[in-house]
C-alpha cells in the first residue's frame, strides 16, 4: 500500500512564480448547496481557497444565494435556478456554459435530492471533460444511475462514507482497501472511501491515508474535503494523487486542531484556517 507525506504533498504543489496569475491555479465549478444547507457550500469553497484554487466559481440555487454571497468574500459566487430551495434542471444550460472554462467540478455537498439536483449531476457527469469530484447527494443522487459514472469519458472522484460506499454497491467488510478497490473497479472512478485509515484507490494502486483523528467526525468536515480535492486537481495534480493529497492534508489540518484545540471542540472551520500553516 502507498501513503502520501507532507514532502511529497509540497513538491506536487505548482511553482509561485513572479510572473504567475490566478489562471495557471486552476478555474473551478463548485456546485453545492440548498435551503437549511447553506454551510456545505461555503466550506467547500473555504476549504478550495485555502488549497490554492486560483478562482472558485461556486453555483447555488437563488434562494440562498444571498446568504453565501455575504459569508463569502473571495469565492465568485452565483445564483443558478431553483425550485423548492434546490437547484432545478432549469440550471443546466448556465452550467453547460461554464463547463468547457473549468479544470475541475465538485457537486454533490448540501445539493439535496430532487428530480432537479438529480438532473444536474447527470448533466455534468455527461458534459465535463474535468475531473469531476462527488460528495455527498452527488453520490447519493447517482447511486441508482451508476451507469453515468461508468460512462464517462472524464475522471470520476467519488468520496463516500461508509453509508453511501453501502449505496453504491459497496461491501464494507474487515480489508476495507479490498472493497474500495473493487467498487473502484465496478464503477470504473477514483474511490475515496472515508473512515480511519481512509482508502484512496483506482481499483490498481491503492493509498492509505496515515492522517486525522475522531474529532474531525464532525457535520461539514467532508465539504472540506471535497473543496480540497477539487482544488488540487484545478492545479494540475493527477487524480489519482489529488485525492490521496486532499485526504492527507484534511488529516494533517485536523491533527494540527486537535493538538492545538482538542478534539471535542474542533469545528471545520478550524481545520480550513490551519491549511494554509501546511501548504507553506
Amino acid at each position: 500500500m502507498n501513503s502520501m507525506n507532507h514532502e511529497r504533498l509540497l513538491s506536487l504543489l505548482p511553482d509561485r512564480k513572479l510572473t504567475a496569475h490566478k489562471g495557471d491555479f486552476g478555474s473551478i465549478l463548485l456546485l453545492c448547496g440548498c435551503r437549511g444547507y447553506t454551510g456545505a457550500a461555503y466550506l467547500a469553497a473555504m476549504g478550495a481557497l485555502r488549497s490554492g484554487a486560483g478562482l472558485v466559481f461556486l453555483g447555488v440555487p437563488e434562494s440562498i444565494y444571498q446568504i453565501e454571497a455575504v459569508k463569502l468574500n473571495e469565492a465568485i459566487v452565483f445564483p443558478l435556478p431553483d425550485r423548492d430551495g434546490k437547484l432545478s434542471e432549469a440550471a443546466i444550460p448556465e452550467i453547460l456554459q461554464r463547463l468547457p472554462r473549468m479544470d475541475a467540478v465538485l457537486a454533490g455537498p448540501g445539493l439535496g435530492q430532487s428530480q432537479g439536483t438529480l438532473a444536474v449531476v447527470r448533466s455534468v457527469l455527461e458534459n465535463a471533460a474535468c475531473p469531476v469530484v462527488l460528495d455527498a447527494d452527488g453520490i447519493n443522487l447517482m447511486a441508482a444511475h451508476k451507469d453515468v459514472v461508468r460512462g464517462r469519458m472524464g475522471v470520476t472522484i467519488v468520496t463516500p462514507h461508509a453509508g453511501e460506499f453501502a449505496r453504491l454497491g459497496g461491501s464494507i467488510r474487515e480489508d476495507r482497501s479490498v472493497a474500495a478497490e473493487e467498487t473502484a473497479r465496478d464503477l470504473g472512478c477514483i474511490m475515496l472511501l472515508k473512515g480511519h485509515d481512509t482508502v484512496i484507490t483506482d481499483g490498481c494502486t491503492t493509498y492509505i491515508n496515515p492522517t486525522g483523528n475522531p474529532g474531525m467526525a464532525v457535520g461539514g468536515s467532508g465539504d472540506v474535503l471535497s473543496g480540497i480535492i477539487t482544488a488540487l486537481l484545478g492545479q494540475g495534480i493527477e487524480p489519482l494523487t489529488a485525492a490521496a493529497c486532499g485526504a492527507w492534508l484534511h488529516g494533517a489540518a485536523g491533527d494540527i486542531c486537535a493538538e492545538e484545540i482538542g478534539q471535542y471542540g474542533m469545528l471545520p472551520t478550524d481545520m480550513v484556517n490551519v491549511l494554509p500553516r501546511l501548504l507553506k
